[in-house]
């Protein structure tokens, strides 16, 4: 695969721009055969096999990824959308080329999968693998996803007992319920769910009479938000991490 072609694949531009840079020499190349060397390559047709490759672009350090799959600590007061109505975007917190990643869709770039509420904090996942992105995303999966939550007032246990049991939210007449739901300390305790309804938990807790202060997603799958993550950091997921979430959702 031509060295232009590999670096468009992966959001730096289009395939002009991505000569250029490769001509000006910005693109530095370091193959799987010799771990650790890179080499200046200013020829933009020359060809690499793209799996393994990592590339050092103006100065930046870039693994090839096929499918791009992310996990950012999203912080609060920030907005799950391209286009924010009153918060930053999260995307902002991306660096370009995950944002400009080609895709088949109308949308470019890296989507995250579901949102969060502006003021809700923790894991988040983005990625431009369609399949992916519904099977984590879709509540006919089951997908569990943990969230911590800080009530306003004192949790009772008739209150969780109503949680696990399933209570009505305004616009489905089906019950909706709790996996698991566990008592920290008086006022905070952890929710398991495996649909996405909008605001759902903090809904539930308000069909329950009680009302969310503070909300953080905490796992997804089997996967916990690593704790050396900071708030608004992002990285790339590991083939290991990928079986956490949902068993070879990468295949």
């Amino acid at each position: 695969m031509q060295l232009q072609d590999i670096l468009f694949s992966q959001g730096f531009g289009t395939r002009r721009v991505c000569a250029g840079l490769v001509q000006q020499g910005w693109v530095s190349v370091c193959v799987p055969a010799a771990p650790g060397e890179l080499a200046v390559c200013t020829d933009a047709t020359a060809e690499f096999e793209p799996v393994g490759l990592v590339m050092n672009v103006q100065g930046v350090s870039w693994p090839y990824q096929e499918k791009a799959y992310v996990l950012l600590n999203k912080p609060a007061g920030t907005e799950c959308s391209q286009k924010p109505s009153t918060y930053p975007s999260i995307y902002t917190l991306l660096p370009a080329p995950l944002r400009q990643r080609p895709t088949k869709s109308a949308i470019q770039g890296i989507q995250a999968v579901g949102r969060l509420d502006q003021d809700t904090t923790g894991m988040l996942l983005l990625s431009d693998d369609g399949q992916f992105i519904h099977r984590m995303s879709s509540p006919k999966k089951h997908v569990p996803k943990v969230y911590r939550v800080s009530a306003k007032h004192a949790v009772d246990h008739a209150q969780i007992a109503r949680l696990l049991a399933g209570v009505v939210l305004d616009d489905d007449p089906r019950p909706v319920r709790a996996v698991a739901c566990n008592l920290l300390d008086t006022n905070t305790l952890e929710m398991t769910l495996t649909d996405g309804k909008y605001h759902q938990v903090k809904r539930m807790l308000a069909a329950v009479g009680n009302r969310v202060d503070n909300l953080h997603r905490s796992r997804i799958g089997q996967m916990e938000l690593p704790e050396d993550l900071a708030p608004g950091q992002w990285r790339w997921l590991s083939a290991s991490e990928l079986d956490l979430l949902v068993p070879g959702p990468q295949k």
